[in-house]
Parts: C-alpha cells; sequence; structure tokens
C-alpha cells in the first residue's frame, strides 16, 4: 500500500534552478532541535497508495504543513490531488500505464506557471528555490524557516522493513543498496538533533511516523534533490514571515528562470 513515483533528475537542470545560497539564511546557524508535536498538522495519502503521485501529494501536504504553521488549515481534497498529478506529469486516470510518477523540479515549475487548484480557492502558486541536501545546516534552517523541505530520494529494498531508515541494516533486511526499491518524494518536517544518530522526521504516505538519520539524509546516494517553497497566500495575514529569506529576490528568481 506504498507507492512512489519520483523519476530521476537532471543535475544540470537542478544547477540552474532557483537557489537558497545567497539568502541570509543560508549562513544562518540552525537551532539544535526542531520539535513540532504541538502543530496540529496532518498530512494526507491522496492515493500515494495506489498511484505514484508522491510529486504531488508532497506539494500538498506542503501546502498543509505550511498553512498549520501558521495557524489555519487549507482543504486540498485528494482528487484535486490526483488532477494535479494528471496535469504535471500526464497521468490518464483509468490508464495505468500513464501512472509513471513525475521528476520534481518539472512538478515545481508547472505550479510555478498553472498553480495548484485547492478546490474551488484561488489556486496556490509557491515560489520555490533548490539548495544541496548535503548541506545539513542548511537544510535544517530550510525546515525552521520554510516550514518543509520537499526531498527527492532513493529508497533500498531494506528500507521497506523499518520506519526509521539509516545506512546500517542487518543482513536480513535485505538489499540496503539506495534506489533498488525506487525513487519517491517526500518533506522532511523536523527534527530530534543535528548529530548523524538524531532522527529527523518525514511526511509520506499520510503519515508522521517514518524517520530518518541524519546519516541517512547527507548519504548522497539517498538523498538525492532537495527544495523548499513558499506560497505568500498561505502567510499569516499579520505579514509575519520567514526571517532570512528575500521573497522579492526568490520571486524575481522564479519568474527568470521560467521564461
Amino acid at each position: 500500500m506504498r507507492q512512489l513515483g519520483r523519476r530521476p533528475h537532471d543535475p544540470a537542470a537542478i544547477a540552474r534552478a532557483p537557489s537558497l545560497y545567497g539568502h541570509r539564511m543560508a549562513s544562518l546557524p540552525p537551532p539544535p532541535k526542531l520539535i513540532r508535536d504541538h502543530v496540529a498538522y496532518q498530512p494526507e495519502m491522496d492515493d500515494n497508495s495506489i498511484l505514484g503521485d508522491c510529486t504531488a501529494a508532497g506539494l500538498a501536504n506542503a501546502a498543509r504543513a505550511a498553512a498549520a504553521l501558521n495557524g489555519f488549515g487549507v482543504a486540498i481534497p485528494t482528487d484535486k490531488v490526483v488532477s494535479f498529478y494528471s496535469e504535471s506529469c500526464g497521468y490518464v486516470p483509468g490508464d495505468p500505464s500513464t501512472d509513471q510518477g513525475g521528476v520534481e523540479l518539472d512538478v515545481l515549475g508547472y505550479q510555478l506557471q498553472h498553480g495548484f487548484d485547492a478546490s474551488g480557492q484561488t489556486e496556490l502558486v509557491g515560489d520555490f528555490a533548490t539548495f544541496d541536501p548535503q548541506d545539513r545546516a542548511l537544510f535544517a534552517n530550510a525546515m525552521v524557516r520554510c516550514g518543509t523541505v520537499y526531498l527527492g530520494v532513493d529508497l533500498s529494498i531494506a528500507d521497506q522493513t523499518t520506519n526509521t531508515w539509516d545506512t546500517n541494516y542487518p543482513a536480513s533486511a535485505g538489499d540496503p543498496t539506495p534506489g533498488g526499491w525506487g525513487g519517491h518524494c517526500l518533506l522532511a518536517w523536523a527534527y530530534t538533533g543535528l548529530s548523524d544518530d538524531d532522527l529527523v522526521t518525514l511526511v509520506t504516505w499520510g503519515s508522521l511516523m517514518y524517520r530518518a538519520t541524519w546519516r541517512w539524509l547527507m548519504d548522497q546516494r539517498r538523498c538525492q534533490e532537495a527544495h523548499v517553497v513558499i506560497w505568500r497566500q498561505l502567510m499569516r495575514a499579520d505579514g509575519v514571515n520567514h526571517a532570512g529569506l528575500d521573497y522579492d529576490r526568490l520571486r524575481a528568481d522564479n519568474m527568470a528562470w521560467a521564461a
């Protein structure tokens, strides 16, 4: 009941994408912990149990997280997520041969240009930026200041056997080779600390029950791409936002990239 759906990225395309580097948050020290047990946030499966729509589900759950962190909710029905998957990745409902997943950068670019229909509300349109997922300090800061990190990972067969992913598995767990299971899109949400053994809470398959050690995330064979998405429509009405990010510059970078 767990589908994947992230297709391989193009490193050259990632290098051309809007970047978090150059923004002030890239040089700020991250907090030693990020605990969010008090936040009323419930991610949704969005049919990722039966479809390879993780890139669309990840985007929807990132929007839900942004709203929850700002004290309200945003309703995004599953059918809207599947529709977005169809529009951005070419899936034709009822035709399994077209359920081929998506490239994260293509999905982010599609929502930038076309929006994400959240059930009759004004379509959500988010600016995005990428960064090196092996930059632990910026990775942690991105969770703190941008809500979630939209990740592209390669999972192993051994990862199927546990809810806590690490680089060291017993032989009985199966093949630990990254990518043996496939590529997946998920979110990083919180962390217990910043050492290799500390755990990062992941958002995937409608749950907050999955974890990964920083050691697992810092393995570039496993964690291959990282992005943040900022929806100004989901910010607090009082204008309080995430310090260290130049929103006007981010918008300009996105518009230049999309041109």
